[in-house]
């Protein structure tokens, strides 16, 4: 059997391709890819030919973000059926490093993750229409929820995690930096943990409006009204709780400003070395926690969107077929026009 996949070789040289598909060997599945959708990462790589000091060095198949539906099982699979669909977990812990046995799967040193060029050889990822995965990897959706709604649950995973490193939110007082796709997740999913206010920032109006939709009481433009940030920061700050994603410096700052003495900043948004305004971190005795992927909250975030307690359709802006992959990823870095752009596959 022959699939289509979306193989980058480097910046800008995004190429679909055909490749074989072997059958499921016993404790795999092959699945019909149905959506995928564009990560930051994604776009890095795609841009840039990596981010940082990790660099595309070979062709690799794009996508950490999915979902599909079950056509094939291997010898000794249970727990799932020929048409199910799923959520395709991007990553395998090895489960006997250190991390693992200490119940930190999330920082396994043996992680392979989908679509990641971090190893040599590179991981491929999951652009593709046919794909045979490790079973543990599918996670049944239930509902009547879309398979693109089901490839929001990797991004879903990363904020769940990130919320649970926040400590408790019912009744507090939240900023969420950033209107990105992680931005308005953070969003609803502070508005689904009971918190008062939820305040997110951006530089575009189209995403505020999106995390208008998702859960945000108010936003704020920073290019266009900076002030209305600033005045959080009156009074040594008005936030208990920041979700920062963006990983931009003068984010960061004005976050930090607008947090009341001994609030929470998770750092979400990564950017390379960034600078952080110790001396406001110390004086008001903040916890800054970085957060990174997740583990549990994957099966966790498959059944939130499965009984939509958390709707992640205001933030899906486009669905584009495979061989529009070009124009897919230089629609999803315009942040005037869309927040998560995915792919829909052939079946």
């Amino acid at each position: 059997m022959k699939t289509r996949v979306c193989c980058l070789h480097s910046a800008k040289d995004l190429r679909v391709e055909t490749r074989e598909v072997a059958p499921p060997k016993a404790g795999e599945v092959r699945v019909a890819v149905g959506a995928g959708g564009i990560c930051g990462s994604d776009l890095h790589y795609y841009q840039h030919g990596g981010f940082g000091a990790i660099r595309v060095t070979q062709p690799i198949i794009l996508g950490h973000e999915a979902a599909g539906f079950v056509k094939e099982l291997g010898e000794g699979v249970t727990g799932l059926k020929v048409g199910d669909m799923v959520a395709l977990n991007p990553s395998i812990h090895c489960g006997t490093c250190e991390y693992c046995v200490q119940g930190l799967e999330m920082h396994c040193t043996d992680m392979i993750f989908s679509g990641s060029a971090m190893r040599t050889p590179h991981v491929q990822g999951l652009y593709r229409d046919q794909i045979v995965l490790n079973a543990r990897q599918c996670v049944p959706m239930s509902g009547d929820v879309s398979v693109s709604e089901a490839a929001c649950s990797e991004p879903l995973a990363v904020c769940m995690h990130a919320r649970s490193l926040a400590g408790d939110l019912s009744g507090k007082r939240v900023l969420v930096a950033g209107a990105g796709p992680i931005g308005v997740l953070c969003a609803a999913l502070a508005k689904e943990a009971g918190a008062a206010q939820i305040v997110v920032t951006d530089l575009q109006d189209m995403p505020l409006s999106v995390a208008r939709e998702m859960g945000a009481t108010s936003t704020i433009n920073v290019l266009t009204d900076g002030d209305a940030l600033a005045a959080f920061a009156q009074g040594k700050g008005h936030f208990d709780v920041v979700f920062e994603c963006t990983g931009a410096a003068p984010a960061i700052a004005a976050a930090l400003a607008a947090l009341r003495p001994r609030g929470v900043m998770v750092q979400v948004g990564m950017a390379g070395d960034t600078a952080v305004p110790l001396s406001v971190l110390v004086a008001k005795e903040i916890t800054h926690r970085g957060t990174f992927r997740f583990h549990k909250e994957f099966a966790q975030a498959a059944t939130a969107i499965s009984e939509r307690r958390i709707d992640v359709r205001p933030m899906i802006s486009a669905q584009m077929p495979l061989d529009q992959a070009d124009a897919a990823f230089e629609l999803a870095a315009d942040r005037t026009r869309a927040v998560k752009v995915h792919f829909v596959f052939n079946d």
